[in-house]
């Protein structure tokens, strides 16, 4: 049997090094995978097709099986990759991807579509967009609402929910804008992952809740995830003294009352949820109320960042906070993320030219069961 030794060709002094190894393994994963690489990619100079010829020759036609989360994985890494932007991947992976999969978009609350080319496609987007593509910090969302938040902070996005303000889109099939009350969901995703004041963040009304495995980085509004979830199983009574004698003063003692009997009192008088996407949407839809929010910043600007901590943690490990949560250590939480460098490779400056040439504190949702 003849035996081939497969070896890499030459690049150009212009790659960077080890951006040129990430190209060659993504194009040896597109190999595996038995998918060709997008055409800008195929000259012969480009380390994504070295690896890809190099994978055909390893794999022939011993390829795996190819679904849309490793077609979505794949993509990212090479989008990642043209652009100089970290992708950490010994946790995101096909698997991770399918664990974050929803059918509705969080933020428009559209069904989404896969591959049509419309706003309505599924979209992977970084929350924190000084971040990486890294496991806490990634959710899928609609295209259109995905270039419709591009690289805003939560400051610029609260801005556009209180205008009401149209951002025009790219494409000729993503040209609708925004409404107010989508702005508003997607101020409050971003604001999940972004390491935010105490004050601040306790004015954030729950508009949308933390998307699976996404990471919530600002103990308040862990607890305030926490206490929105109390009423939507049985024995909620027996958690929700528990949590009460976790309250420091008296004050704030009476505040949690307050805000939690109004809270059970507005749930009770909703319509009961059909399946867990309109009860998801019933909770959400409860923070449209002043009131609520009225009582809700009365009991966490009470509070300290770190009492809502010890609150929190205090209610996983007691198991308070239900199955779909756990506590992650604040070093934990983003230690992959590539914040000192705001999510680009270190030393990556020129990693765009490059690949043109080549053509605190959280809450984490559990891993989902199928």
């Amino acid at each position: 049997m003849a035996h081939f030794k497969v070896q890499r060709l030459a690049r150009p002094a212009l790659f960077d090094e080890r951006l040129a190894d990430t190209g060659f393994e993504i194009g040896w994963d597109f190999g595996h995978y038995g998918l060709v690489p997008p055409s800008e990619h195929l000259h012969p100079l480009s380390s994504v097709r070295q690896g890809w010829e190099a994978s055909r020759l390893n794999f022939g036609q011993r390829t795996l099986l190819v679904n849309r989360f490793s077609r979505s994985w794949l993509q990212l890494r090479l989008g990642a990759w043209r652009r100089g932007r970290v992708f950490e991947g010994s946790e995101v992976s096909p698997t991770y991807l399918r664990q974050i999969d929803v059918a509705c978009c969080p933020i428009t609350r559209e069904s989404l579509t896969h591959g049509s080319g419309i706003g309505s496609d599924a979209s992977v987007d970084r929350v924190c967009d000084d971040g990486a593509y890294a496991a806490g910090n990634l959710a899928l969302i609609s295209r259109r609402a995905n270039q419709a938040k591009a690289d805003k902070a939560v400051d610029q996005l609260l801005a556009l929910a209180r205008q009401g303000k149209a951002v025009p889109q790219v494409g000729q099939e993503c040209k609708a804008s925004l409404t107010t009350e989508e702005w508003a969901r997607l101020a409050v995703l971003v604001s999940f992952a972004t390491p935010m004041a105490h004050a601040k963040a306790a004015c954030m009304p729950l508009l949308v809740l933390p998307p699976n495995r996404l990471r919530v980085l600002n103990p308040v509004q862990s607890l305030q995830l926490i206490l929105s979830r109390q009423f939507t199983q049985a024995g909620h009574g027996r958690r929700c003294s528990s949590i009460a004698g976790q309250m420091p003063s008296k004050e704030t003692r009476r505040a949690f009352d307050n805000f939690m009997a109004l809270l059970l009192e507005r749930r009770s008088a909703a319509n009961r949820p059909a399946g867990l996407l309109e009860l998801r949407q019933s909770l959400e839809d409860l923070w449209c109320d002043p009131l609520i929010n009225s009582r809700w910043q009365r009991l966490a600007l009470g509070l300290t960042s770190e009492a809502c901590e010890r609150i929190v943690c205090a209610a996983v490990e007691g198991g308070l906070a239900g199955p779909s949560m756990r506590w992650i250590s604040p070093a934990v939480a983003t230690e992959n993320w590539s914040l000192a460098s705001r999510g680009f490779v270190t030393g990556a400056a020129n990693a765009e030219r490059s690949s043109n040439a080549d053509a605190n504190i959280l809450l984490m949702p559990a891993r989902k069961t199928h």
